[in-house]
């Protein structure tokens, strides 16, 4: 764990064993953080390497300084995930890899804990500062422009969407009326304050959903990652897995789709029958269902609570594409 981007990564020893039976070549560290993940790949697995992507600058300084002991085995490299194929066309070619391919990608979702507990980055209602929340500082609007400027049916349905349904128009309109909010103080209390009393004693702090939704639509979390775990899949040899990590109900529903239609070849044949459809599966789950983490991890790291693996793995090299010019002749 870098002790300049301290962040306990989730379910190291699941992602360690099940990257393992991968032939040997380039695993894509999508969301690469302080590198607690990758460097442990890189000390499991004298097989495999590592190019790590993040978009935050403090995490790329990080993650740098903790791969640099395994040399030419690490590339970091700072970028949104949804750049993935670039990126590893970019290391291929630069470092003499060959083809740009992988056999693993790994992507732990959500947000790290330096991005939660230092104040100043403004993701947390647990401290009071400048309201910010982006990944890449330097980049995009921040949680300041989305409470100050979306409209309240479009406040409704970001909120609605990660869970807040039952009140997320009572806190909608509260938002509007307190404008301007500058600050994770003044939302958080905004949100208490609209949310009934009774309800506010149970399920934790109120504003947690808020701020998560705020988060993820700062980030543009979910808009990113269809594109991003499409290109990983397209990248996979066969025998190469992905492993996803995921902390919500949104993100898990979306990856589980997304492993679905890979395994399945989008077939749309009625379940239980035969398929007629022609679709062919290139990708086999590895195990049904999502991998929680175990008591002890769950016991040394509260943040592992809401935590769900999902790994595919590809059986079959992509088929030839119409015009792609890979065809027999």
């Amino acid at each position: 764990m870098s002790q300049a981007f301290p962040h306990q990564p989730v379910m190291v020893d699941e992602v360690v064993g099940l990257l393992a039976p991968v032939p040997p070549g380039l695993v894509v560290d999508a969301t690469l953080g302080g590198a607690g993940h990758a460097r442990a790949i890189l000390e499991a697995h004298a097989h495999l390497s590592v190019v790590g992507i993040d978009r935050d600058p403090a995490a790329v300084a990080a993650a740098t300084a903790e791969l640099a002991p395994f040399g030419d085995r690490a590339v970091v490299r700072r970028s949104r995930f949804d750049s993935l194929d670039v990126v590893v066309r970019e290391v291929a070619e630069s470092t003499g890899r060959g083809a740009p391919t992988i056999v693993g990608a790994l992507f732990d979702l959500g947000v790290s804990s330096p991005q939660l507990d230092e104040p100043s980055r403004g993701f947390s209602y647990r401290n009071d500062a400048r309201l910010d929340m982006r990944m890449d500082p330097s980049a995009g609007p921040s949680a300041a422009d989305v409470v100050n400027t979306f409209d309240e049916d479009r406040l409704v349905e970001l909120f609605a969407a990660n869970g807040e349904g039952r009140f997320a128009r009572r806190i909608a309109r509260a938002i509007i009326a307190a404008r301007p909010i500058m600050t994770t103080g003044q939302l958080a209390d905004v949100v208490r304050t609209a949310i009934p009393a009774a309800t506010r004693r149970t399920g934790g702090h109120p504003a947690r959903r808020v701020f998560q939704a705020i988060r993820i639509a700062v980030n543009e979390e979910l808009d990113q990652l269809p594109r991003a775990l499409g290109e990983a899949l397209a990248l996979l040899q066969v025998g190469g897995r992905c492993v996803v990590i995921s902390y919500h109900s949104g993100e898990d529903r979306l990856v589980k789709s997304t492993l679905t239609f890979a395994t399945t070849g989008g077939c749309t044949c009625p379940p239980g029958l035969p398929c007629v459809c022609g679709a062919v599966g290139e990708f086999r789950l590895v195990r049904r269902g999502s991998l929680r983490p175990g008591e002890a991890e769950l016991s040394a790291n509260r943040r592992a609570e809401s935590a769900r693996l999902r790994v595919i793995e590809r059986i079959a090299a992509p088929a030839a594409r119409p015009g792609s010019g890979s065809e027999v002749a």
